[in-house]
């Protein structure tokens, strides 16, 4: 291994897979609790469509702007500059500090009259969240090998699964006794208790830095912002592989936008009571999405140590497989196996993707930029992939509902669904480029 490629913040080609001890794992765990939570807050909104929409008297495209740009521009934009601060400043305490900013703004968003009273909130609270993901990305790179990673990725991942069936169960259980203000004040709540935990947890040592040192080779700790974005650039020209994993990420979020409709959908056109549906929703994206990451978390370590593929290319062949499932249950009577099965797979399909798409882009990129680099990965799928996804999709159904489209909602979603189809050949090319392009990126920062 050469000491200089590691003082200039390169991983090795082979990383030595040392052992991890319990506290590393208990740390696992708790970053998922806090990314359930982050997605509970997230969520929330999206859940609770169906008594919120009509209780402020919202429009679909009003509805749209609220759970889309109104929250992803300031959380994608803002996420960009955090994790850039990510790489340079206390992770732990940086995560504490956006927990705490995120909580108080979700307790004032149960406050709101309208439109804009809801609006102002749900900006800065994206603020506040946009500091999570890459901070903990970049923690858990620093104490698990490659190997390892797409397990950890998935594990952290869970979140996303537990955190949207959580928030539909606290609709379907919680939201008729207690309305959907109080939920957002007691969501709040419990964010500020756990900011004060994260606060007390030490810092991780950033490996690189620890590795260098142990060689006695000095090694800058922190960059300016002119040598990170140089750094960045040079990844992105040296990995092509890195930018078909973005954009089939991009593509496959344009029907996870749409799907923020999904509630209203299973009341207006399919005939479900918004309690109840919730609640059967809520278990199965548990059930479904936790399975799914622990699939794709360890399915894709696995698959990429025996072909040698990227692990795009396990994607690849899961939403191939799935393709026609998630399009057709949109499509079939909500009593059949079919329509149960597809919701299913759906969320298990979303599970899977976290796991190796995080674990890949941060291994296709020099170690001092993983909280920049999944930051920017943040930015583009939530701008790009779940902004137009929401947003679009909110102000084609109320076009449709105008021209007397029958089962506008439907269509939106089957539609977006086709759309996201396009992550199949983009996570095809990335597998197959990912080793060559990984080997190109130490040659070319070496």
């Amino acid at each position: 291994m050469a000491v200089e490629n590691d003082a200039n913040g390169v991983s090795s080609e082979a990383e030595v897979d040392k052992p991890n001890v319990r506290g590393d794992y208990l740390f696992l765990l708790f970053l998922m609790l806090l990314n359930v939570v982050n997605f509970v807050d997230r969520q929330l909104l999206g859940s609770f469509a169906n008594f919120i929409i009509p209780d402020l008297q919202l429009t679909n495209g009003q509805f749209g702007l609220l759970t889309g740009l109104v929250f992803l521009f300031f959380y994608s934009v803002m996420g960009l500059f955090m994790g850039v601060l990510a790489d340079r400043v206390n992770r732990t305490r940086f995560i504490a500090a956006g927990l705490a900013l995120w909580s108080v703004l979700t307790a004032l968003s149960g406050m709101a009259k309208g439109f804009v009273s809801l609006a102002l909130p749900r900006m800065f609270i994206g603020v506040g969240e946009s500091i999570m993901t890459p901070t903990a990305m970049s923690l858990l790179a620093d104490r698990f090998p490659s190997s390892r990673l797409g397990f950890a990725s998935g594990v952290y991942y869970m979140g996303v699964p537990l955190g949207v069936g959580v928030s539909l169960l606290i609709v379907g259980y919680l939201g008729p006794a207690i309305g959907w203000r109080n939920c957002f004040y007691a969501l709040g709540a419990v964010g500020l208790v756990l900011a004060v935990v994260m606060l007390f947890i030490k810092e991780t040592p950033r490996r690189h830095i620890v590795d260098a040192q142990a060689a006695g080779v000095e090694v800058k700790t922190k960059q300016s912002l002119k040598e990170i974005a140089g750094t960045l650039w040079s990844a992105l020209k040296a990995c092509p592989a890195l930018g078909l994993t973005i954009g089939g990420g991009v593509a496959l979020h344009f029907i996870l936008g749409a799907a923020t409709f999904e509630q209203v959908w299973f009341v207006e056109e399919r005939g479900f009571d918004k309690a109840d549906i919730a609640v059967k929703t809520g278990w199965i994206a548990m059930v479904g999405g936790v399975l799914g990451n622990l699939f794709g978390g360890i399915g894709a370590d696995r698959f990429m140590a025996r072909t040698g593929m990227g692990r795009p290319m396990f994607l690849f062949w899961i939403m191939l497989l799935l393709a026609p499932m998630n399009v057709a249950y949109r499509l079939v009577p909500p009593d059949t196996f079919w329509f149960w099965g597809g919701v299913f797979l759906g969320y298990f399909q979303l599970g899977c993707f976290y796991g190796p798409t995080f674990s890949t882009v941060q291994e296709l990129v020099p170690p001092r930029i993983r909280a920049t680099v999944v930051a920017l990965y943040l930015l583009l799928l939530n701008l790009f992939g779940l902004g137009i996804g929401i947003t679009a999709s909110g102000f084609i159904i109320d076009a449709m509902i105008a021209r007397g489209v029958e089962e506008p909602y439907t269509w939106a979603l089957v539609g977006f669904s086709m759309l996201s189809l396009l992550a199949i050949p983009l996570f095809y090319l990335a597998g197959r480029r990912y080793e060559k392009d990984r080997e190109n990126l130490f040659a070319t920062l070496s």
